[in-house]
């Protein structure tokens, strides 16, 4: 049968097979920038309604939502589903262990204020966003703590916002439990050899990029964020949120990232980082068997339950845009745009390519309100072609995807849902203390330093090659491209 009849088929033109992917790019600005919903469960709503009235333009909606199961059956969005289960749990655990209380206690024990503490603010949010791989989760567990206090300590209001936005992202960049790093990971294939990237070997080799960033950023911090004279209520709104204990848990994580980056293994160090965290939880008190899992008033309770909930929206928002990739593979569209880009003066040089990658993933985060995780699902299967096409490495190729996705978007004032949370948690708290005054999100984004010097850093990284790597003919790591092969596949 000739190829061309078995595409999946619209009514007039195959271009209509973008009516879902556009339908939900709708749902999304509507949800994260208008009624500002937060939810992976109302994006997974979206992206079933979106394929929903995608079919009725299809000719066969037999095959249409074949394409769609077989969008949702790739290896690759099963991976990624498993592994966001797995790792929802661990993110629970760490959240009931109390690391924020343990970095406040840290915090005021230094004696940091002004400048310093908007430093260690920086810090301690990267360290935490890392722990639980949750950026959102970050932003609102660290401002009721760190922010009021903050102030009263002589940190500046606005650098201090930018400084809990900036780390929250920071550790979501480079956590081997974060969707972003996941997804980008998963999303790059090998191409002289079976599989796809390997979480550890991505934190690796993206631990550079994000640590020069982060110190320039430190620096910017600790000169713009002085405000003036500390005020000792902020030592008694710390002490409040403070248990030493916190800092134990930071243990797990050691152990999930050393095994990570040893065993290359994302299950096996998860599976190591919950078990050293439950027995250190135990022993040292910090949880009890009922923070595990209980049963109270005929409902579950507990981090394990807690965790598999928090992860269900991801996946099922998952499955929703598997479903809309599997629509546009099998309508022949996505060999369309990926022709076209490779094909485009632009893909000529490695440069123009890398920058192919950052510019396409930055406009993708964009559309989506600067959901990084949701654009790097959807852009990644295009980054993996580009990228092929130059051979190289999918470590290079996913820091490029989760690098880029984590700069400007996340800063952009009018779209970005990092920016409304923000500014969320800094009213909620307005009513709670009189000193704390409204911020302007504009300012705000010059604020956050860290996803700009991020932004520069990977701008260099693209231009002088700092960091790049080819695919060898074994799938390893070389510094110098070899031959290009032929063997690409679109």
């Amino acid at each position: 049968m000739d190829e061309q009849k078995q595409r999946l088929e619209f009514r007039g033109t195959n271009l209509l097979s973008l009516i879902p992917l556009i339908i939900f790019v709708v749902f999304c600005v509507a949800f994260f920038v208008v009624f500002k919903v937060f939810e992976m469960e109302a994006l997974c709503m979206g992206g079933i309604i979106a394929l929903i009235i995608g079919s009725l333009f299809s000719k066969d909606w037999a095959k249409y939502w074949e394409a769609v199961v077989n969008g949702m059956a790739s290896p690759m969005m099963n991976t990624l589903a498993l592994i966001l289960l797995v790792v929802g749990v661990f993110a629970k655990l760490m959240s009931r262990g109390g690391v924020a209380q343990g970095f406040v206690w840290l915090g005021n024990s230094m004696g940091l204020q002004g400048g310093m503490f908007v430093v260690f603010t920086f810090v301690a949010t990267s360290i935490i966003s890392m722990a639980t791989g949750t950026s959102i989760g970050t932003l609102f567990s660290g401002f009721p703590i760190l922010y009021p206090s903050g102030i009263l300590l002589g940190a500046h209001p606005l650098y201090l916002a930018g400084a809990i936005l900036s780390g929250a992202i920071f550790g979501d960049n480079v956590a081997p439990i974060s969707d972003t790093t996941i997804a980008s990971a998963t999303s790059q294939r090998y191409l002289h050899k079976e599989g796809t990237a390997d979480i550890g070997g991505v934190v690796a080799t993206r631990m550079k990029y994000a640590l020069a960033a982060g110190l320039i950023a430190c620096v910017l911090f600790y000169f713009m964020g002085n405000a003036g004279e500390a005020n000792i209520a902020g030592k008694e709104i710390l002490m409040q949120y403070m248990n030493p204990k916190g800092l134990i848990m930071l243990i797990p994580v050691v152990v999930l990232l050393a095994v990570a980056v040893i065993k290359r293994d994302i299950f096996i160090a998860i599976t190591w980082g919950i078990i050293s965290g439950t027995v250190i939880g135990l022993i040292t008190g910090i949880i009890g068997f009922k923070d595990i899992i209980s049963v109270e008033n005929g409902a579950l309770q507990g981090f394990a339950i807690d965790g598999i909930k928090n992860m269900l929206g991801t996946v099922g928002y998952l499955y929703a845009v598997a479903g809309i990739m599997g629509v546009l593979n099998e309508s022949g569209t996505m060999d369309k745009i990926i022709e076209g880009l490779l094909n485009s003066k632009f893909n000529n040089t490695v440069i123009g390519s890398e920058f192919i990658i950052g510019i396409g993933i930055m406009v993708s985060s964009v559309c989506l309100g600067a959901a990084n995780g949701p654009a790097i699902i959807m852009f990644g299967p295009i980054a993996d072609k580009i990228g092929q096409s130059r051979e190289l490495h999918p470590y290079r190729r996913a820091n490029l995807l989760d690098g880029f996705a984590s700069t400007l978007p996340v800063i952009i004032p009018f779209t970005s849902s990092f920016i409304f949370i923000v500014i969320t948690c800094v009213n909620g708290l307005i009513a709670d203390y009189s000193f704390i005054k409204a911020i302007n999100p504009m300012q705000l984004s010059f604020a956050s330093f860290h996803c700009i010097t991020l932004f520069f850093v990977l701008v260099f990284s693209v231009i002088t090659g700092w960091g790049r790597e080819y695919e060898g003919s074994k799938g390893e790591a070389i510094k110098k491209q070899q031959q290009l092969s032929n063997s690409v596949n679109i």
